[in-house]
């Protein structure tokens, strides 16, 4: 017998159909489990539940465990590529324990680094999104006697806002070949991705030892810079943070958006966390000053690490030249990974300037020689501006022989005399007084 249509949400019918679709019901309920589980003192996110959901997105998708054997390629390959280095910069080894790592592993061991990014800007969206719940669902006579619901109204938004950190993170975790790919310090161990390393060989007519071995160089190239320049992992940290600071809300566009969800509709709910509008804050001046100085130290970075990793692998790598190409297009077209950053703590990390950063550290090593260039890395202060990436020959030539210790004298002595301190001393250099921002800023937008 045919049932007649309609009959399947008819309660005569189907005693369960009033409380609708099972699997939406399933979905919102571990939502709403994942909400309480937060602890009060946890932060603006639940990160037990955003990991939960970066973790399941991977294994969705299958995630294999790393077999002993892609484990030992892995590692003889990071060995052997820092050996590699040792001729090709001043700078020691930075590898400590190298490892491989599954997609779950990846997401397992860089969630605090992204706890630190994220948070400064998930507390702002989460105390505008628990005034716009409040505001939105409850009656204007009812929300003067709301203040014991605003606890719940923040954890709602923490979970809003640690549901779409569990996406991008997921989604990230899908296409990183290693810790580096977004040229953050992601982790302290240096470490590649048999799976990440076979998505990115997919297509390419080179042997996989070889792009095994390129890619272990510039990882281990990477942690070189991030272990043994102290100042870098907290210029770098430090100008997320700073964009954070100064980050704005429209919160009447995101009350709009709120006041069109159906809370009983998990797939609506869904579908505005993974659109990525939700956490789109404004751009500031101050944000768009600090994006700038991140973007023209990530060039840097990725110049030098190309740089060395060249040098190291001529006469080595036969195809070194032509995966170099592939890393720099992948590297600077942009693709889902800066699309996830985007997502997660507002901005786009993209090292705009590759070539120009390149051709400047070239011409350094060409006049300078290895130890050199290295040596610019020993003080935020000596670093290339962004205009010196318009006028690379300008500052190779014309910049005299940095003296170090006097320009470090100058600075304590500028620090004894009661002055602002020394820029980049203690580890942080954009978080010194406003007289080192306004001169970065001067000196990286074109002053």
């Amino acid at each position: 017998m045919t049932d007649l249509p309609g009959r399947e949400n008819d309660p005569n019918e189907n005693p369960f159909a009033m409380f609708g679709n099972p699997e939406q019901i399933a979905a919102a309920m571990r939502q709403f489990a994942d909400m309480l589980s937060a602890p009060p003192t946890s932060g603006p996110v639940n990160w037990d539940m955003a990991k939960n959901i970066a973790r399941h997105a991977v294994a969705a998708e299958g995630d294999p465990s790393v077999m002993e054997g892609e484990r030992r390629q892995i590692v003889d390959a990071l060995n052997l590529a820092d050996l590699w280095l040792n001729e090709a910069t001043a700078l020691p080894s930075g590898i400590n324990s190298p490892q491989a790592w599954s997609r779950s592993e990846w997401i397992e061991k860089t969630i605090p680094v992204w706890q630190k990014l994220c948070d400064p800007i998930a507390a702002r969206m989460v105390e505008t999104m628990s005034g716009t719940l409040g505001a939105a669902g409850l009656p204007p006579e009812a929300q003067a006697m709301a203040g014991p619901l605003m606890g719940m109204m923040k954890q709602m938004g923490g979970m809003m806002v640690g549901q779409q950190i569990g996406q991008a993170v997921g989604s990230l975790a899908r296409e990183v070949i290693g810790s580096t790919d977004i040229g953050l310090p992601l982790s302290d161990n240096a470490a590649l991705l048999p799976g990440g390393v076979a998505a990115f060989s997919q297509g390419l007519e080179t042997p996989a030892e070889e792009i095994r071995l390129y890619l272990a160089l510039r990882e281990a190239a990477h942690h070189r810079l991030f272990q043994h320049v102290p100042w870098l992992r907290a210029h770098l940290l430090g100008a997320v943070e700073e964009y954070a600071r100064g980050i704005t809300v429209d919160a009447s566009a995101l009350e709009e958006q709120i006041r069109g969800i159906d809370i009983n509709n998990p797939e609506q709910i869904q579908q505005l966390l993974s659109g990525g509008n939700l956490l789109k804050p404004e751009e500031t001046e101050r944000q768009k000053a600090a994006l700038s100085r991140l973007e023209t130290m990530l060039a840097l970075v990725e110049g030098w690490v190309g740089t060395v990793v060249d040098s190291a692998a001529e006469g080595k790598l036969p195809s070194a030249t032509a995966l170099a190409e592939t890393v720099r297009r992948r590297r600077a077209s942009g693709g889902p990974a800066e699309q996830t950053f985007a997502t997660l703590v507002g901005l786009e990390l993209r090292p705009r300037r590759l070539r120009e950063a390149a051709v400047l550290w070239r011409a350094l090593e060409a006049d300078r020689g290895v130890d050199g260039r290295d040596a610019l890395w020993n003080h935020p202060d000596l670093m290339p501006t962004a205009d010196d990436l318009e006028n690379p020959e300008g500052f190779v030539r014309g910049e005299p022989e940095l003296d170090l210790s006097a320009l470090e004298a100058s600075l304590r002595e500028s620090s004894a005399a009661g002055g602002e301190g020394a820029p980049g001393e203690g580890g942080a250099p954009d978080d010194g007084g406003d007289g080192k921002d306004d001169d970065a800023d001067g000196k990286g937008g074109g002053g």
